[in-house]
């Protein structure tokens, strides 16, 4: 992910020098460790100062300083294009969403665009023409950027993708469509006010796709009073999903028990339901569907070959380009199935597999408990889930649920492919160091989140994205990070 930030002052006589505090600074730093740069722009004819910052994980096509400028126009992108554009191997999408926005020549035309791109994506743009600053998240909100109004200073908006440690009036952008705020309008009527353009169910059946419900009194709590919102139904995007069912099915709850008599998902059960045409038909669907997603996820890469031409370079041979986060369970298990499917099988596959200090023997008594029930689960190879062999021995305060689970997987997978390198990776976090790493950068990260929920999620993604631990071969354990950015 790469960091992007904007500030729009109302005055002329602005400086940079200390608008950016040096802890968000480093913060947007980390996101984009590759390149990073900030443009200052005065708005011709306007008492108007803006502060563009960029900074770039670089993935794919070649290396691409943010922000872009061109005829004024300013963008800043934090995104990735899996589809919806034609774009060569050797082309950056930062460069192409770029070219595609700045030949807009009406609203319709600049959401069309974004309607466009299937992929997760975070935004900002200005455009030099109308005085307009445009911003927004994909239909998911895939990728973080958060809002900061002020009304006391001349600062009177601030977009980032992380927040600052000193402030705590950071709320996120909602993903209900894109905003545009007209800095002309702004100065005029010295106000703020934005317009947002929401997104649209797509068409069906010839009938023109409903508005995605907004509720602007739910949106408006995300902005302080003194900030107006108006939305504009007339230019809308268009959703990447159509709605979901609003009635309940006509299946009794008699009908459900019947089929299913069993909660456990055993090998009877799970025969019974493929049983059915339509239903085995849907889980191939599903399978397909997410077996495409995975391909472009795993291919979309730069590497110094190119896998969709069966080319493999000698520098790749060895070096992992894909880590996933892995538990052992159900998906983790089934996306590092199919990523094996299209990651060249020269290429190691790293398993970041994260543990927390645990400590009491009934701690570990749990884990033993819990993975026993997974027993009870179909799996193709009984030996790989004999938790008594797997936990046998093994007294470590890292002896957690999912690592047990996710030991017993990479058996299941070295099954599955024998002739693929799986790296596990065990990364072993102390208490010492969540409550430090937590202090210091995970809080700030997930912020304005702040529910166990999301601080659990937030810790485990952290550390599993450093790619740090120890990488077990044949007994011996040894320190390993991976090269891994995907």
């Amino acid at each position: 992910m790469c960091g992007i930030c904007c500030v729009i002052s109302l005055s002329a006589h602005a400086s940079g020098s200390n608008i950016l505090k040096e802890d968000i600074l480093n913060n947007l730093k980390r996101r984009g460790p590759d390149r990073s740069q900030q443009l200052e722009k005065t708005v011709f004819h306007l008492p108007c100062w803006c502060l563009f910052s960029g900074h770039v994980l670089h993935l794919r096509g070649p290396m691409t300083p943010q922000p872009l400028e061109d005829s004024g126009n300013v963008f800043l992108w934090n995104g990735e294009i899996f589809s919806g554009f034609s774009m060569e191997r050797e082309e950056n999408d930062t460069q192409v969403i770029f070219r595609q926005l700045c030949s807009c020549s009406s609203d319709s035309d600049f959401l069309t665009v974004l309607s466009s791109i299937q992929g997760p994506w975070s935004f900002i743009f200005y455009q030099a023409s109308r005085h307009c600053l445009w911003f927004g998240r994909d239909y998911f909100g895939r990728r973080s950027l958060l809002w900061q109004f002020n009304k006391e200073s001349d600062v009177v908006l601030v977009l980032s993708s992380v927040s600052s440690a000193s402030s705590n009036q950071w709320l996120e952008v909602p993903a209900s469509g894109i905003f545009q705020m007209n800095l002309q309008d702004c100065v005029a009527h010295k106000s703020i006010t934005l317009m947002l353009h929401p997104w649209r169910f797509p068409l069906r059946q010839n009938v023109v796709g409903e508005v995605v419900p907004v509720d602007l009194s739910i949106v408006s709590k995300f902005l302080p009073a003194y900030v107006s919102l108006v939305m504009n139904t007339a230019t809308s995007l268009i959703a990447p999903i159509i709605p979901l069912n609003k009635e309940i099915s006509d299946m009794t709850v008699e009908s459900q028990l019947l089929s299913f008599p069993s909660s456990v998902a055993d090998v009877e059960v799970l025969q019974k339901f493929l049983a059915e045409h339509h239903k085995k038909e849907r889980v191939h669907r599903f399978i397909d569907v997410l077996s495409r997603a995975v391909k472009k996820r795993v291919l979309c890469l730069m590497r110094n070959s190119d896998p969709f031409r069966g080319e493999i370079s000698d520098t790749d041979l060895k070096k992992s380009y894909i880590a996933i986060l892995f538990s052992g369970g159900l998906d983790s298990m089934i996306i590092a199935a199919l990523a094996d499917r299209y990651v060249p099988l020269e290429e190691p596959i790293d398993l970041l597999n994260v543990a927390f200090e645990v400590t009491g023997q009934s701690n570990q008594n749990s884990s033993v408990k819990k993975c026993s029930k997974e027993k009870k689960k179909i799996s193709p190879c009984k030996e790989c889930l004999n938790v008594k062999n797997i936990v046998t021995g093994d007294s470590s305060p890292f002896n957690a649920p999912d690592r047990i689970t996710g030991r017993a997987g990479l058996e299941e997978l070295k099954i599955i492919n024998p002739s693929r390198t799986w790296n596990f990776v065990e990364i072993n976090v102390t208490l010492e160091d969540l409550k430090a790493m937590r202090t210091k950068h995970i809080r700030h990260l997930i912020y304005p989140l702040d529910t166990v929920l999301d601080d659990s999620i937030g810790c485990a993604v952290w550390f599993a994205s450093r790619g740090e631990g120890l990488l077990t071969n044949q007994g011996a354990s040894r320190p390993y990070k991976s090269p891994a950015k995907v």
